[in-house]
């Protein structure tokens, strides 16, 4: 069976890495994550990944350290990079070819993001993990994922979260939470449903790259969203 899109932008938390964990780097979540990316990988889907940093350094807690906001920023790049460097070896050893590509120059460790490099690697068959945000203060892991999405023209954006889809409130909270199928971008935005914040959204409305938020905690899902399964919510037009 073909898989529905042929190129992809998955998106992931660093909390996602946590697992059972408080913080850092769980290896059982780690090792599921690069096995469900590999599912999708051999159903022949082109695959770039971005991470958040936030299992090892959020920067809402630089203020309280006295840190400034643009150093704490940075700081959060950097933990992007450690999660990258992880996830990188996890899917290297079930053997699908990567390549890592950060916004920060540092050669010693990974490629400088160069968006004709990026895609040539997907063509190749490489999944491509982009580290270290979009390489400025100021913008979410979010955006991103949303920017790459843009340049390597993906067909779509995956936002891989604990719940499966979005709700009108938090649904491990509220069990009368609403779950949507589809919105639109301004929906998203007007119901203030904090899927991705407003620089992403408004982006990926004004370059038309739908949104599809799923479970990725659960085995098997990404391949199945490859293969058209309606297990997310879609924001589109």
């Amino acid at each position: 069976m073909a898989p529905l899109y042929k190129r992809i932008l998955l998106k992931l938390s660093g909390e996602s890495l946590m697992g059972e964990q408080q913080y850092g780097i769980d290896p059982n979540a780690l090792r599921a994550f690069a096995e469900d990316v590999k599912e999708a990988h051999n159903l022949g889907v082109q695959m770039g990944v971005v991470f958040g940093g936030g299992n090892i350094y959020r920067g809402v807690q630089s203020e309280s350290m006295g840190i400034d906001k643009v150093s704490g920023d940075h700081m959060g790049m950097l933990a992007t990079v450690i999660n990258c460097i992880a996830f990188q070896n996890a899917l290297e050893s079930l053997g699908v070819p990567t390549r890592l590509q950060t916004a920060i120059r540092m050669e010693q460790i990974a490629e400088a993001f160069i968006r004709r490099r990026a895609m040539r690697h997907l063509e190749k068959g490489r999944v491509v993990v982009f580290a270290a945000g979009t390489g400025n203060p100021y913008f979410t892991t979010d955006t991103a994922a949303v920017l790459r999405a843009v340049e390597i023209e993906a067909d779509v954006i995956i936002k891989g979260t604990r719940v499966d889809g979005i709700y009108d409130k938090d649904p491990e909270k509220h069990s009368d939470a609403l779950r949507y199928t589809h919105l639109t971008y301004k929906e998203t935005l007007d119901r203030n449903l904090r899927v991705m914040d407003m620089t992403a959204i408004t982006m990926a409305q004004e370059n038309k790259k739908p949104i599809l938020v799923f479970n990725m905690n659960e085995r098997g899902n990404l391949r199945r969203l490859m293969l058209g399964e309606p297990i997310a919510t879609i924001v589109k037009e």
